[in-house]
């Protein structure tokens, strides 16, 4: 009954509290409006989705957004010092293929979006047959140590939690 009610538990609970961060002000009108957002959208669209994720550890996915946050801020900051301090042609932009472990969509989709929200790294393309990701690099000297380090430090973290 409650697998009817709610197909996508978490998506109900991450839905309730992004839109009490976008409404700003907690009050009983808003957190009403979020629940019923929080189950309607994953009801409608739980046809949709035919496989639902398997998430293996909570414990993994909390570490897996701190560090994901920490390389946001230190990304900002080296962003900002390549653009206040280093030379345009000094600068080495590369487009960089990813080879691809992840098979789920779901982790595959969560790289790509990690890479894009990373300042200086852009997700631009999935291959057709979804073993590898094209990213834009705003500064890569060395285009193999940061294929290795988006393998290492995000694709292999997102192994542990989809697969």
């Amino acid at each position: 009954m409650l697998q009817r009610i709610f197909p996508h538990p978490y998506l109900t609970l991450l839905l309730i509290v992004v839109w009490q961060m976008l409404v700003n002000k907690i009050t009983p009108g808003n957190l009403l409006l979020g629940t019923l957002l929080g189950v309607a959208i994953p009801l409608i669209t739980a046809p949709y989705w035919p496989n639902t994720p398997r998430l293996r550890s909570i414990p993994r996915i909390v570490e897996y957004v701190l560090l994901v946050l920490w390389d946001i801020c230190v990304a900002n900051v080296q962003v900002a010092m390549i653009i206040l301090f280093k030379a345009n042609a000094n600068t080495r932009p590369a487009w960089i293929t990813i080879p691809l472990e992840l098979r789920t969509p779901e982790a595959i989709t969560v790289l790509a979006g990690t890479i894009t929200m990373t300042p200086g790294t852009v997700s631009s393309d999935l291959s057709a047959d979804g073993r590898s990701l094209l990213v834009h690099c705003l500064d890569a000297p060395d285009p193999d140590a940061v294929r290795d380090q988006i393998k290492t430090r995000y694709e292999r973290r997102l192994m542990e939690i989809f697969e």
